[in-house]
């Protein structure tokens, strides 16, 4: 069928604008660099040569040096911002771009498949097909839309909120379910392996939906980022006895060495073509990390490199059962 291949082809189109773009900005980062290196290399070089040349008078070193050494800050900072400016703005294109393919692209596709039906007689088993197929984009569009107003309400939100004990184990099963059906994988794309024995409670103090949100966040990300077949693996288990420990291993494109810091800032998306041309709004991981920041615990990144999978971690401090909590007490 012509559609998703139209609709693929959309994607790249808008993918390689976006990368042009980002090539751009780079040139204007590094000319940026360039210029303010050579100010501040000729500040010191003045700084200098009026050094020499009034070494004898106190009152001109005086006023000279501080000016000078001002002078090199004020390069330094103002060039530090533009560069800043430069890759928020960087950011900003990237996110705009990619939105606007996960909106557009569920849209045509509906669309398509609409006038498909009001236009052709179907047998009913291609009917149903085609409701399938909408109803499945309907839910990217909705999960897309989900996502950027998540993304907005964490920038907002205080730590003041709802909680309560959540069970990681139950929590994490339940997302392996959801994933595999969302993306309709076989069972041992996606396995669990529990680190810890069953007695061992992993309860959280948090918010279940948020913590849900980690969950399939993460999942979701793994399996968006192994073009070349699923194979994902979850590690839970816990650290020192104070961390609960999730694990998300994939087999995937990886993530160059410099990016990994950066893959958790919002709308940040890294700039390979692989990336840019697999569908993403950047906010996925922002959102892990945020949520696991507000429940006193992080995330991050691990990779051996481009094309060789990556793991991404969240820590989160566990609730202690009342028989451990009367243990320590003991002691």
């Amino acid at each position: 069928m012509p559609a998703p291949v139209k609709l693929y082809g959309a994607g790249i189109f808008i993918a390689a604008i976006g990368s042009m773009r980002i090539s751009g900005r780079r040139r204007n980062v590094v000319l940026f660099i360039v210029l303010g290196s050579i100010m501040v290399g000729v500040a010191i070089a003045l700084n200098v040569t009026w050094i020499i040349l009034n070494w004898r008078s106190l009152v001109p070193l005086l006023i000279g040096i501080p000016f000078f050494i001002l002078l090199i800050a004020g390069v330094t900072l103002n060039t530090i911002f533009l560069v800043r400016e430069v890759r928020r703005n960087e950011r900003h294109d990237a996110f705009l771009n990619a939105v606007t393919h996960e909106l557009k692209t569920p849209i045509a596709s509906i669309r398509l498949y609409l006038e498909t039906l009001q236009r052709r007689e179907l047998s009913e088993e291609k009917r149903r097909e085609f409701y399938d197929i909408m109803f499945q984009d309907s839910e990217w569009l909705l999960a897309t839309v989900e996502q950027v107003l998540k993304a907005g309400e964490l920038g907002q939100r205080t730590q003041d909120q709802m909680r309560q004990p959540v069970d990681m184990r139950v929590l994490v099963r339940e997302g392996i379910e959801r994933t595999r059906a969302r993306h309709h994988l076989e069972p041992d794309a996606i396995t669990l392996v529990e680190e810890e024995p069953v007695a061992l409670p992993l309860i959280v103090d948090g918010n279940v939906e948020e913590l849900k949100s980690i969950v399939l966040n993460l999942l979701g990300n793994s399996v968006k980022y192994s073009p070349d077949g699923v194979n994902v693996q979850v590690r839970l288990g816990t650290r020192n006895d104070a961390w609960i420990v999730l694990a998300v291993t994939d087999n995937g494109i990886g993530i160059p060495p410099a990016q990994l810091k950066r893959i958790f800032k919002r709308f940040y998306r890294v700039p390979a073509r692989n990336v840019l041309t697999t569908k993403g709004t950047g906010l996925g991981l922002f959102i892990v990390r945020t949520i696991a920041r507000q429940h006193g615990g992080d995330a991050f990144a691990e990779s051996p490199g481009e094309g060789r999978g990556a793991t991404i971690s969240v820590q989160l401090p566990r609730m202690l059962h009342t028989v451990e909590v009367q243990k320590l007490e003991a002691h």
